[in-house]
């Protein structure tokens, strides 16, 4: 798969600037900055947003109840952190990739830097512990659902290049490619991640779902303005996501997104997610995205899915030697 390439977009290549049409005198006020409109009257949110960060999902329990990290925690946890899954160490691979081969540090974007500016010891606001609350009865297990080799449809949708595993929604910070960029017109509005270029084409006419017999890999979504905000309610999940396979959600999920500019290159990401069937109350996290000045770049995942042909080649080469 296509890395994120942060230093060929951070230090060889020059600041390429996205020019987007639609800028139009400031009319709304957020605070002591002064937020632009577009030509036909929205906030305008376009750009390309970077929403890398270390900042952990839920909280680790040996903050308890602060949401907040000291400096020397948050350096402390930085460094834990990098040493846990810095490619360019045996520990670090052996943890990650359990001695397969994989990249090198220099192809990953996690966002270091970001939780010691921050110093956040979760991005799940509510609950106030900061954690994902309790499975609902009958729910199974938590955690990534487990995967097997028998064919190409055992294996998890971002090995299969249908979504990519922060694609969202919600979006979720990974490894790479935390990139999305905003494209507004006055009907619509796309959320474009370059993780294996998946685009959504959200309507905001006020128009009703689609029927819940028709479902889709990124759910479908509907989107309107409250005030400042950008509110996107997504339901009709096919099931299979990479959220609900690292999460074990049900299809009957559904996320709602909000996204709100905070200053010119900073949005505030809030999502809330609901399913009765998987928690037994619903849970919102907020992840800060910050303006990039580059434009997104193709992600070509495995072309050819020659990725997929070794992988079940590799799992028949390990039965064969088994039987023998």
């Amino acid at each position: 798969m296509t890395a994120g390439y942060p230093f060929v977009r951070r230090v060889i290549l020059p600041a390429l600037v996205l020019v987007l049409a639609g800028h139009a005198p400031a009319v709304a006020q957020t605070g002591e900055w002064t937020a632009p409109r577009t030509t036909f009257g929205q906030p305008d949110l376009q750009g390309v947003w970077d929403f890398a960060t270390i900042t952990p999902l839920e909280r680790p329990e040996r903050f308890g109840d602060r949401a907040v990290m000291t400096a020397e925690e948050s350096a402390a946890y930085e460094s834990e952190r990098f040493e846990l899954v810095d490619h360019d160490t045996d520990e670090g691979a052996e943890f990650v990739c359990k001695g397969t081969g994989n990249y090198n540090e220099f192809w990953y974007d996690r966002g270091f830097g970001d939780v010691v500016e921050q110093r956040r010891t979760s991005l799940i606001v509510d609950p106030p512990n900061g954690r994902i609350p309790p499975r609902a009865p009958g729910a199974g297990p938590a955690g990534r659902r487990p995967r097997g080799f028998d064919a190409w449809d055992s294996r998890g949708i971002a090995e299969r290049c249908i979504a990519g595993f922060n694609t969202g929604p919600p979006m979720m910070p990974s490894a790479y490619n935390n990139y999305v960029q905003l494209i507004q017109t006055s009907d619509y509005v796309v959320v474009f991640n370059e993780m294996i270029h998946d685009p959504r084409i959200v309507p905001l006419d006020g128009r009703a779902h689609l029927a819940g017999r028709i479902p889709q890999w990124l759910g479908n979504s509907r989107g309107r303005w409250e005030g400042e905000t950008l509110v996107i309610e997504t339901t009709n999940f096919y099931g299979d996501t990479a959220f609900t396979e690292n999460h074990s959600a049900s299809a009957s999920m559904k996320v709602t997104e909000r996204f709100t500019a905070i200053d010119a290159d900073t949005l505030r990401y809030e999502f809330t997610v609901e399913d009765p069937d998987t928690w037994t109350r619903p849970w919102t996290a907020v992840v800060r995205m910050t303006r990039s000045d580059t434009p997104i770049y193709e992600y070509a995942c495995h072309e050819g899915n020659y990725g997929m042909l070794n992988i079940l080649s590799g799992a028949r080469a390990q039965e064969d030697a088994s039987s023998r």
